[in-house]
């Protein structure tokens, strides 16, 4: 039956992923959120790309701004681009983890090294230090705090779902084996869906960006609604009221949430 399902998630991902890498082309997305849904739907399959269609797609040409400037599509697009930069990092902990041998704790700090790393130095920082002058290191300091805050609630929602997994599933810890990939994918879903509230709040107060629009530049009357939206995105970021509850606050919380996760997901294990 696990075999079945199996086979049937990794042939439904395989079309999905097909369908939103060549689909999204054509989407006024940036480059980076663009490959952040080809990534995610890689991760979550007919999920991934359901949040595509129904939260960056633009539904008429035109649309596109007005379509995604909504809240939880904003949020959408920044819980999508953590998951994604974040998940590249993961999936190697485990692979690495696995040939290594490390197990438990040890595990799940490397996967949470690899995967802030990777998240935060690539993802964020790099791919968009556009938005904050071109400064690599200004990059890094302006995206740390919401990396960090949403990189804990994915790994809190992760980490017991993939050892829940891990320990009922022959051979799901074997990167060799379907079975390991089809449990991170449920373990990235289930991280995608804890993170989502932490990057409610970081998009509300400005922490950090969501869904943008950039359109070429083909005309001198179409540049200004299409190349705006970046820089705008950039503006607003870190600006305004102080964040409530205050960043200190919303740390200390999203570590409690990572350490009882982790604790879950070890007497998950011993059961």
């Amino acid at each position: 039956m696990l075999d079945g399902v199996m086979l049937l998630w990794f042939v439904l991902t395989a079309a999905a992923l097909l369908f939103v890498a060549i689909d999204i082309r054509t989407t006024p997305e940036s480059p980076v959120l663009k490959w952040g849904f080809v990534l995610l739907t890689a991760y979550t399959g007919v999920i991934g790309a359901f949040l595509y269609v129904l939260g960056c797609r633009e539904p008429l040409p035109g649309l596109h701004e007005r379509y995604v400037a909504a809240r939880w599509r904003q949020t959408l697009g920044s819980t999508m681009h953590c998951v994604a930069g974040d998940g590249v990092g993961i999936l190697a902990g485990a692979v690495l983890s696995s040939v290594f041998g490390l197990v438990g704790l040890v595990e799940v700090v490397v996967e949470y090294i690899l995967g802030f790393a990777f998240g935060w130095t690539i993802f964020q920082a790099l791919f968009m230090r556009d938005m904050v002058g071109g400064s690599y290191l200004r990059s890094l300091r302006s995206t740390f705090v919401a990396e960090l805050l949403s990189m804990n609630l994915l790994m809190a929602g992760m980490v017991p779902t993939v050892m829940a997994l891990k320990s009922r599933i022959p051979f799901a810890a074997d990167p060799a084996s379907p079975r390991f990939w089809f449990v991170m994918s449920m373990g990235l879903l289930v991280g995608f869906i804890f993170a989502y509230p932490m990057n409610w709040w970081l998009v509300a107060h400005h922490l950090k960006h969501g869904m943008m629009t950039v359109r070429p530049a083909v005309a001198h009357t179409g540049a200004h609604a299409g190349m705006d939206a970046a820089p705008h995105a950039a503006m607003s970021m870190g600006s305004g009221e102080p964040p409530w509850p205050s960043i200190p606050v919303m740390t200390l919380l999203s570590f409690l949430a990572l350490a009882t996760g982790v604790v879950i997901a070890f007497l998950l294990r011993a059961t």
